[in-house]
């Protein structure tokens, strides 16, 4: 099982970001942190590095019934999506996996939220 799906499309890169928040939005996720990874490394190592940010997407209604079946479940939130610059024009989105994520916990509770997260974060990327 592959610990992530993702899509490539085409545009500009900060349009893609807008279009992929919006999208999180109309599934009930809010980007809570945004890392922005090329401007990080230039700061810290002054390296060039394409276009890449990382946005930390939560559903507080999920997130709220994975903590009260896995209080330890916090370690793996929120839902990280990366939206990645890989030639000009050419962006691509990937969203975790929480099933493949989630597979070392031992609850089946909590893995009929992430199978419900899952569908949603697949529904987000094909809409892209």
């Amino acid at each position: 099982m592959k610990y992530y799906f993702n899509k490539k499309v085409k545009g500009d890169f900060e349009q893609v970001i807008d279009q992929v928040t919006r999208e999180l939005e109309k599934e009930g996720f809010g980007v809570l942190t945004e890392i922005d990874v090329t401007g990080t490394l230039k700061k810290k190592l002054d390296v060039d590095f394409r276009n890449y940010r990382i946005l930390g997407a939560c559903n507080a209604p999920y997130a709220h019934k994975a903590l009260e079946v896995e209080d330890k479940i916090g370690t793996m939130l929120p839902c990280n999506v990366i939206v990645q610059e890989k030639e000009s024009g050419q962006i691509e989105i990937a969203a975790v996996n929480p099933i493949a994520s989630m597979q070392a916990v031992e609850n089946k509770a909590l893995g009929k939220v992430a199978q419900e997260i899952k569908g949603k974060l697949e529904k987000i990327i094909s809409k892209l």
